[in-house]
């Protein structure tokens, strides 16, 4: 047992607050005396923020052991809890909440004993950043110095010791090949082990996956394949099988899409079945990939480190660079740093560490070798298998920088959230901050801001003075960008005092919006919106006039963008490889914001015109607990899955959507017209291929559907009560789901305290000072924990086993009455459209519950209306029974046997007028 080190540790719960003083006496504590131990003596804490917040005090300080861990073993993930930071040091958990400090005192002696062993793994670089640390007053850096030796050599700097990624040649196109289906299922058998069970379900979604690589016989008509696939049919091997045989055979790229990183995660640990983690040569043949704004960015690094970030800031910078020398690669958002150490520091920390504004230079980076954004490119176009997500799939079809590297083998897994990323990613937002980000990247920084940030002229100063045409574009540019929002302009709008053409058109869109809105968010502190329709007069000359402002800056970036093509045609003497590449990435991003901004010029011009039946427009004030944030006109596809069609399915040879959820399960069963509709192809006239493969779970023995008829809309005390008696009924393990955040907080408020009296651990989405990643990871360490979310934990968690048993919805799970979703309302069949929509998020829901053949347990939905021609949703053969909250509570307390059957359903259905519009 490690020698605990002889310092106060602090610890709160909504149990309570203990204190373990340095001789090893503990005791419970009020919050104010907890506050004040704290102002006395730097405690050891485990999670600062989180501590905090339970205390009431946001300016509580201390020793966190989080951040003595990130130090001592960057790159290695902890779950931050004394769980699970026991288990992580191989020591003996926590019995009870007042046992905690004196395990705090022990793991930070464990800690502290690994810096002195021989076989720390992490040890180099420790000694130089403890200088820097100590130097940016780290709390930490007194207690570790006596701990960490000197090393006999000077330590490399980080950007001296990561390596370089290196050229490739071009990979030439795939060979065209037709696939057995007896080929395909040797290949399934070989990846799923001898002796695994034999699924004939799998087997044949995998040969009907097999289809979608055949060589296409038309220009633009690709090979498109539905699949619906129940949970535990085994769709990632289904797919991965005749994947990796197309890809070995054919020499390939095959591109599988997630929506959410815990199934990218998934996806490389299975993925390692087909592929080794390297190839003889040293290449990955598998590479995740993800937008440039998940990874660390040097260049932003390295101006943190060197005097960019000040404070507490600085002392992230420190840590992240110390992980930045262990990472696989570089990615800061679900990668492997741990996703709580952002939240430790202020807000938005780790965004300045990434390319958030698309601001990269590219070859003129002087990390340009090393980049880590560079080396995932680079690899994925000589791997076999790339794993991203929809977004960037999308995005690199529609603009990619490499037309040969565009994905055209691509398989959608989580297919039923494509719809939604194409709805964001053929979006346009004419909105203020957007239009301030844009300014900032023509002009640069304006007043004397430290940071990296460099405008136009800064990034292409050599090539203005080589070209005048390009100089004189440049110049122009910039003064165009002055009709753009500038700092301030939130402020400047409040006070009647906009400046420029589109400050004031923002002004008239803020005015408008309070003028007609009458959703009733006004008074709740809610966003805000009307339709763009019906447009005063002075509103439509102010729109001109924004238009015309974009015009003149639109005009002199396609200019400049002629001359940069020009000058890589004509090279001079002096433009060398990495200048080309250089000037390649400023092309680059000039035709993103072109794009952008002729996307705006189209918004605007429409305005006061005869509407397009294509799209549909809007204002809106972004607003949070009544504080504006931004401003704008919106616009959206009524389908967007006309763009997808052109912009992803047409160039592609073989695509394929799959879930578990595809297909609507209406009252007359599947629903595969509306799933055909879904999928775009009728925009470019190609009929898809259908497969559908049945869950072999046993729902009818191992879940129940409980519908809770006597909790009434709007009774929030009765929520609470409901959603606390579910919890200690079933001993932890539930998973609670809220359509909104304000009651999400009141019912947390109303029952955390009394949970943890008893045992029961509750956390909670936009209440605890955690990233959602961080939280599923501490609800699925631990069977006694139960967890409260929003839309974000109805799709894409994977938590099998006893961790989580109860699935609990405050009530049915409404569309939102916005004015994009009446559009689409209206065009998808009224109430029929919105029927599809509610089931879809019940399915997702429900397919929380049971994630293997071993689970069970209890789907509760709070809500007396609950029309009956919902009940589709759940799988054929589940239980559901309407029942008071007592005799819920009992079969949840009872579990779930498989020997009870469903009680008769009465039928239940709502007047339109009685939905919650």
């Amino acid at each position: 047992m490690p020698a605990p080190l002889p310092l106060p540790a602090l610890h709160s719960s909504h149990a309570g607050t203990w204190l373990r003083d340095a001789n090893g006496s503990t005791r419970g504590l009020s919050k104010g005396e907890a506050i004040m131990a704290a102002a006395d003596t730097p405690a050891l804490i485990l999670n600062a923020p989180l501590v905090a917040t339970r205390l009431g005090y946001p300016d509580l300080s201390g020793l966190d052991l989080l951040e003595l861990y990130a130090f001592v073993f960057p790159a290695k993930f902890c779950v931050p809890t004394p769980k699970g930071l026991a288990h992580a040091l191989g020591l003996e958990e926590p019995a009870s909440d007042d046992a905690v400090p004196a395990l705090l005192q022990t793991a930070a002696g464990a800690i502290l004993e690994v810096c002195e062993s021989e076989n720390w793994e992490q040890r180099d670089g420790a000694w130089s950043a403890l200088q820097s640390l100590t130097k940016a007053r780290w709390p930490w850096a007194q207690v570790l110095a006596p701990h960490i030796r000197k090393p006999e050599r000077a330590e490399r700097w980080l950007f001296s010791k990561l390596p370089e990624w290196d050229e490739s040649p071009e990979r030439p196109q795939p060979a065209q090949i037709m696939m057995d289906d007896s080929e395909v299922e040797a290949q399934l058998e070989r990846l799923t082990g001898e002796g695994a069970e034999r699924r004939d379900g799998q087997r044949a979604y995998a040969k009907a996956v097999g289809k979608v690589f055949a060589p296409r016989s038309s220009q633009k008509l690709p090979h498109v394949l539905l699949a619906q696939a129940g949970t535990g049919i085994g769709k990632t091997l289904g797919y991965l099988a005749p994947s990796s045989l197309w890809a070995e055979s054919a020499k390939g790229t095959v591109w599988v899409s997630t929506f959410t990183k815990n199934l990218q995660r998934q996806l490389r640990s299975e993925s390692r079945r087909a592929w080794p983690e390297k190839r003889a040569d040293g290449t990955q043949p598998v590479v995740v990939r993800k937008g440039r704004e998940n990874y660390l960015c040097l260049l932003n690094l390295e101006d943190a480190l060197q005097g960019g970030f000040g404070g507490r800031a600085a002392i992230l910078a420190q840590l992240v660079a110390r992980w930045a020398s262990f990472s696989r690669d570089g990615d800061m958002i679900g990668g492997d740093l741990p996703g709580w150490l952002g939240t430790l520091y202020p807000k938005r920390g780790i965004a300045a560490l990434t390319d958030q504004r698309g601001e990269c230079v590219y070859a003129g980076c002087p990390h340009y070798r090393k980049c880590f954004i560079e080396r995932a490119a680079r690899a994925s176009a000589q791997a076999d298998l790339v794993i991203a997500n929809h977004a960037l799939v999308m995005i690199n079809a529609a603009r990619g920088r490499d037309h040969a590297q565009r994905p055209s083998r691509i398989i959608f897994d989580e297919g039923h959230h494509v719809f939604q990323a194409a709805d964001s990613t053929f979006a346009a937002a004419l909105t203020g901050a957007e239009a301030i980000e844009l300014r900032r990247w023509i002009i640069g920084p304006e007043r004397k801001t430290k940071g990296r940030r460099r405008g136009l002229a800064a990034r292409l100063a050599d090539v203005a003075s080589y070209d005048d045409a390009g100089g004189e574009a440049v110049e122009a540019a910039i003064e165009a960008a002055q009709a753009l929002p500038s700092d301030g302009w939130l402020q400047r709008l409040n006070d009647g005092e906009a400046y420029g053409p589109l400050e004031k058109l923002l002004g008239a869109v803020r005015a408008l919006t309070y003028a007609r809105d009458e959703s009733g968010g006004q008074e709740a502190g809610y966003g805000i919106e009307t339709e763009a329709a019906q447009l005063p007069g002075n509103f439509v000359q102010l729109a001109g006039e924004a238009e015309e402002a974009l015009a003149r800056i639109r005009h002199p970036l396609v200019k400049l963008g002629v001359r940069l093509e020009a000058i890589v045609e004509d090279a001079p003497d002096w433009l060398d490889g990495q200048g080309r590449a250089r000037i390649e990435g400023a092309r680059y991003s000039l035709a993103w914001r072109v794009d952008l901004i002729g996307a705006w010029e189209s918004l605007l011009n429409r305005l006061g015109g005869p509407s397009d039946p294509q799209f549909v427009d809007w204002l809106a004030v972004d607003r949070s607990d009544a504080r504006e944030f931004d401003i704008g006109i919106h616009r959206r596809w009524l389908d967007p899955m006309k763009p997808f069609a052109k912009v992803v399915l047409e160039p592609s040879h073989g695509v394929m959507l799959t879930s578990a959820t595809l297909t609507d399960r209406g009252p007359d069963g599947k629903d595969w017209e509306s799933a055909v509709a879904a999928s775009g192809t009728h925009h470019i006239e190609v009929k898809p291929q259908l497969s559908s493969a049945e869950s072999p779970f046993d729902y009818a023995n191992r879940a129940e559907v409980l519908i809770v008829t006597d909790i009434k809309r709007g009774d929030l005390p009765a929520l609470a009560g409901a959603y606390a008696r579910i919890i200690e009924a079933a001993g932890g393990g539930v998973l609670g789901l809220f359509t909104a955040i304000r009651r999400l907080r009141v019912v947390h408020g109303r029952i955390a305290d009394r949970l943890a009296r008893a045992g029961l651990p509750l956390f909670a989405q936009h209440v605890d000072p955690i990233d959602t990643g961080t939280l599923v990871d501490i609800f699925r360490d631990d069977p006694r924990a139960s967890l409260l979310g929003t839309d974000a934990l109805r799709d894409g968690v994977d938590v099998p086993g006893e961790s989580l048993r109860c699935v609990a919805m405050e009530g049915v799970p409404w569309p939102k009455p916005s004015i994009l979703h009446r559009a689409r309302r209206a065009a998808g069949g009224g109430s029929a459209y919105d029927d599809r929509l509610i089931r879809a998020r019940l399915a997702q829901a429900f397919g929380r519950l049971i994630r293997s053949k071993d689970d069970k347990g209890h789907f509760i939905v709070l809500s007396a209306a609950f029309p009956s021609r919902l009940l589709s949703a759940f799988p054929e053969g589940t239980p559901v029974i309407r029942l008071t909250l007592e005799e819920a509570l009992q079969r949840v307390a009872e579990g779930v046997s498989g020997e009870r059957r469903s009680a008769e359903v009465p039928a239940l259905d709502i007047d339109e007028d009685e939905i919650p519009f």
